[in-house]
């Protein structure tokens, strides 16, 4: 399968598409406004001490001092090299920093108003599969994995990268993954430590020794061990940052790298942008005449299948398992470029044959199978639904590029004119009932209005009659479908 990466950069937003075999497959973004220091490592200066809060505050360079409790200070830090280790007391910042000191910290959450960003000196370096703990020998289990020979054979595999640097802990998406791949990511943490132990060496205090990496950066240290072909970036920049990033971090990339100076915007290449825009679409197409319907909620996301146009060649039960089959494929592209996770619910055509339900659900598994993020199928329901999971990731690709509707505010849709109408009869009535008025003024929408005036024009004249007042109505060209004043005069 060819494997290619297309990043588009621009000083505001960095996009990621994951092109096998000529189609679009996953499409990442970040946008630098959104960005956070969590994670960054800093070599910092304890500017005061505190000792009626337990506390520091340490200058690492930002506008806000950041702040270290004692509670966050681990026995191997350096900090406390002049302590006895077994007579450590996390309770005693006195005796644990002093002031004009310099610490190297991380930050564990990003300052928010006028509070600065609080700090640990407790390090850790994520990978894709492994979390580096430098200065341990521990090698730690995600509680996630459940099955005991797995976790096994992942500890055991991951315990002869342990050494004098550190120990690691196994994240959950490890599940499954080859000696091959945690052996690439135990390396490529050990090569990152060392080259923070280096910058600590021979900068100053206040500076930052390493900031969580960025999209373009962590999309290549996640996809260690995948076979790409080409890595095509539009900013020479960037193509010189990663080329220097690749060249330390992960060498067998770097051949891969390609700067990309074409007149077409690269994103073109692979009609991504059209792709992405039909991604946020309810209806997804099928060759067949079928067509998908996804609709993501906050509590899960529901897929259904229609054969539509498609009606097969030979009979109902045919078209119907060769429908569902093809949806199979679209489903799991589907989860993958939307990056949809949580509880999914697909109903399928209802199909009789139990040995064409089991054919579509091995299906559906070999789809998934490409997919990086961890799946669980259950099968089919009572209710003939197929209930499945996937391990949420990231944001979805709707919740990072949309907002909710303005007009119908997330519900998918709007009152009718027909409903507005009466709505606006009835508000009439009740100012009449409560206030004491010589005529109306209602302000509406433009189809509204027309409404009012046409195929409602009855109801208004009657109710004219009932109140005994002129109601007039007037066109607001800004105004929502659902928006409306009623105005005594």
């Amino acid at each position: 399968m060819n494997v290619e990466l297309l990043i588009n950069v621009t000083p505001s937003e960095t996009r990621v598409a994951l092109i096998e075999s000529g189609i679009l497959q996953e499409m990442h973004v970040e946008r630098q406004a959104k960005l956070g220091i969590v994670g960054n490592i800093y070599k910092g200066k304890v500017s005061r001490v505190l000792p009626g809060m337990q506390a520091a505050f340490i200058d690492i360079g930002l506008e806000k001092a950041a702040f270290l409790h004692a509670s966050d200070i681990v026995p191997h830090t350096e900090c406390v090299a002049k302590v006895e280790k077994e007579h450590f007391q996390a309770g005693n910042i006195a005796e644990l920093v002093r002031q004009g000191q310099d610490i190297m910290v991380q930050v564990v959450k990003d300052p928010l108003g006028t509070k600065g960003a609080r700090l640990t000196t407790d390090i850790t370096l994520p990978s894709r599969y492994l979390v580096f703990m430098p200065g341990s020998a521990h090698v730690g289990v995600s509680q996630r994995i459940e099955s005991e020979t797995e976790r096994d054979r992942l500890k055991t595999i991951t315990a002869q990268h342990v050494d004098e640097l550190g120990g690691f802990i196994i994240r959950t998406a490890a599940e499954g993954a080859g000696e091959v791949e945690l052996a690439q990511d135990a390396e490529f943490l050990k090569r990152l430590w060392r080259k923070i132990l280096e910058r600590k060496k021979s900068s100053k205090a206040c500076n930052t020794l390493y900031a969580d990496l960025g999209l373009a950066f962590r999309i290549i240290r996640d996809f260690v061990g995948t076979k790409i072909e080409r890595v095509r970036l539009d900013s020479k920049q960037t193509f010189e940052e990663l080329s220097q990033f690749t060249k330390e971090f992960v060498p067998q990339l770097t051949s891969s790298l390609e700067y990309y100076g074409g007149d077409r915007p690269i994103f073109d290449i692979f009609d991504v942008e059209n792709e992405t825009q039909r991604a946020l679409d309810r209806k997804v197409e099928l060759k067949s005449g079928g067509y998908l319907i996804i609709d993501q909620t906050e509590a899960m996301t529901t897929i259904d299948i229609n054969t539509g146009a498609f009606v097969g060649h030979r009979n109902l039960e045919e078209t119907i398992f060769n429908t569902n089959t093809e949806a199979t494929q679209a489903i799991a592209r589907q989860l993958r470029l939307r990056n949809l996770g949580g509880i999914i619910i697909i109903d399928f055509i209802d199909m009789k044959s139990e040995e064409h339900q089991r054919r579509v659900l091995h299906s559906l598994e070999v789809a998934l199978s490409k997919d990086r993020a961890k799946t669980n199928i259950s099968g089919f329901s009572q209710l003939g639904l197929v209930e499945m999971t996937r391990k949420r990731t990231r944001e979805s690709l709707e919740h990072i590029l949309c907002s909710e509707c303005p007009e119908c505010h997330g519900r998918g849709h709007v009152k009718t004119v027909e409903t507005v109408c009466f709505e606006i009869l009835r508000e009439i009535m009740r100012v009449n009932r409560a206030y004491e008025a010589d005529r109306f003024l209602v302000y509406a929408a433009a189809s509204v209005a027309e409404s009012l005036l046409g195929d409602e024009s009855h109801s208004l004249a009657e109710l004219e009659v009932f109140i005994g007042k002129a109601v007039k109505v007037q066109a607001e060209p800004l105004y929502a479908q659902e928006q409306f004043d009623v105005v005594m005069m």
